[in-house]
């Protein structure tokens, strides 16, 4: 069967798959975290698109969060004992992390406002987030590094006891979604959990209904946009989570961009798990990998022909492989995934006859 791998395409073809799974399985545990981001900021955009706001402003969202958490928890450490508990949590960290829902909040706040109270451009509400956001932060960032805050630090993983790592197949399921800090092992339950409200709560039927028909949800009794605000505003935490998850669980500094297009990775990764959180999350894991994909093509190049064609490619393309594979996967799925019938639509409730 060797003579297959040294056919002209096919050879390749399959070296390169099982270069791939070998690459996937050996990094698994840092692809789900690499996913946490985009995944978190997808079911953010779940819970807007769901009720029939669009939201492309969670970029913009994710970078304020991950400023307002650094600096808040740097300020804290200052002032507040650092003794660290459970996977490393402290107080400067809990507050940097509650200072950093608060901002997604804020932002979701206003673009709640502007999409649903003042009927605005949905389109241009998001995008004014995201200039505001990466301009504010930006120059804030560069004038707080000048005093250089000491950090307080980032949450830690959960150590898995000795020898349980190495299980078989167990052991690899353990280090891939159990091994994470605080805020991956969040995204991880949030999405099983709204996974199941969307399809077996009330608020997930009201949900439905409201992005699909909001005026037929209107006339059974249900407020189109106190939900709207609160799911909304619901997703600005996550939003909040997901920008916290930059500067306090994965690192402990901020530089301006840092979030480097995951906001909008994450819209691509909603559209392509066709807003499911669970479909979601799956397309989040798929730009990881293409991230770690990326990764080990750099620095640990494979063998053989596939390694001599890789190595005539260069590097920036592997770099970009995560907005590469966006790219493809958006222009793979326009015009088979439907949003909710009435996502961004405004709707302006029914005036009642004198």
């Amino acid at each position: 069967m060797d003579f297959i791998l040294h056919l002209p395409v096919i050879g390749l073809l399959l070296q390169f798959i099982g270069y791939l799974v070998a690459v996937t399985i050996q990094n698994s545990a840092l692809i789900v975290t690499v996913a946490t981001p985009i995944g978190i900021g997808a079911l953010c955009g779940f819970l807007n698109e769901r009720s029939g706001v669009v939201n492309i402003g969670i970029e913009g969202m994710m970078i304020s969060s991950a400023f307002a958490a650094w600096w808040v928890a740097a300020l804290a450490a200052q002032v507040l004992p650092g003794a660290a508990g459970p996977l490393g949590i402290t107080l400067p960290l809990l507050v940097g992390l509650v200072a950093a829902l608060a901002v997604g909040v804020a932002v979701s706040a206003v673009h709640a406002w502007l999409s649903i109270s003042v009927r605005a451009d949905q389109i241009i509400s998001g995008t004014i987030i995201n200039i505001v956001g990466l301009g504010i932060t930006g120059y804030l960032g560069l004038l707080i590094s000048q005093n250089s805050p000491a950090t307080a630090g980032n949450f830690d993983r959960i150590r898995l006891p000795a020898g349980w790592g190495d299980l078989p197949l167990l052991g690899w399921l353990l280090r891939t979604f159990v091994e994470h800090g605080p805020i991956t092992l969040s995204m991880l339950i949030l999405v099983v959990v709204l996974q199941v409200l969307l399809y077996r709560s009330r608020w997930g039927l009201r949900t439905r209904a409201v992005g699909e028909h909001p005026r037929a949800a209107e006339t059974v009794g249900i407020d189109v946009i106190a939900l709207r605000y609160r799911n909304v505003l619901l997703g600005g935490l996550l939003a909040g989570l997901a920008g916290a998850w930059f500067t306090i669980e994965f690192g402990n500094s901020f530089q301006s961009g840092m979030t480097g297009g995951r906001g909008f990775i994450a819209l691509a990764a909603l559209i392509f798990g066709r807003w499911t959180p669970v479909g979601a999350f799956g397309a989040a894991l798929l730009f990881g990998i293409a991230d770690a994909l990326g990764t080990g093509i750099r620095q640990t190049p494979p063998v053989g022909d596939l390694g001599v064609v890789l190595s005539a490619i260069p590097g920036q393309v592997f770099s970009a492989l995560p907005y590469l594979v966006t790219i493809i996967v958006l222009a793979g799925v326009v015009g088979r995934s439907n949003p909710p019938a009435a996502d961004g639509q405004p709707y302006e409730r029914e005036t009642k006859a004198a």
